[in-house]
């Protein structure tokens, strides 16, 4: 691919990562030095020229070019094309994402043997978990579901704290009233 881009005197284009899987499939990330070229654009070729004579050298290998950017929720959705994503949740302590698509592109989104998610998870360097948008739902609600039952248990904890402590707060009450009433002239025990 390197020798395909233009841009090679100036290194313009940057190859950040390529992972494959020999004769099926390959993804290369890769980023512009300068904002006004398109790294992909510019690995891709006027209708595709470039990119073409690298999948002729591989034999009809299928190439998925994608824009490498630090933003990890980005690059996970990129590098999951032609998939196209609904939404990607991160865990940065354990470096995985959760990442929900459309019903209709969750095969499109693992790929044929999940090869997609696969070399997607390579490229980024990240464990990415896949669900339809339609699981993502009914583990909302479930997780809502938990939460509220979850809010009203401590509630229901911090009412009986209050009374506990209200009981707590009138039998002293009672016991200073009764320790007042036996002292000469009005006198409190203190």
């Amino acid at each position: 691919m390197p020798e395909q881009t233009v841009q090679k005197p100036g290194r313009i284009v940057e190859i950040k990562g390529v992972v494959r899987e020999p004769g099926d499939r390959t993804k290369i990330a890769v980023a512009s030095r300068e904002k006004a070229v398109d790294p992909v654009g510019a690995c891709v070729g006027i209708k595709g020229s470039r990119v073409q004579a690298v999948v002729r050298e591989l034999r009809g290998e299928k190439i998925d070019i994608i824009a490498w950017t630090s933003d990890p929720r980005v690059f996970i959705a990129e590098a999951l094309n032609p998939a196209s994503i609904e939404k990607v949740g991160i865990d940065e302590e354990k470096k995985s994402a959760l990442v929900v698509v459309a019903d209709s592109q969750l095969s499109l989104a693992i790929g044929k043997n999940g090869q997609n998610v696969r070399l997607a998870a390579k490229l980024t360097g990240w464990k990415i978990d896949i669900i339809s948008a339609t699981e993502y739902e009914k583990e909302k609600v479930e997780r809502d579901k938990e939460i509220k039952a979850a809010l009203a248990e401590e509630a229901e904890a911090q009412r009986e704290q209050e009374e506990a402590a209200q009981a707590q707060r009138e039998v002293e009450a009672s016991l200073t009233s009764d320790e007042a009433a036996g002292q000469p002239d009005g006198l409190t025990a203190g």
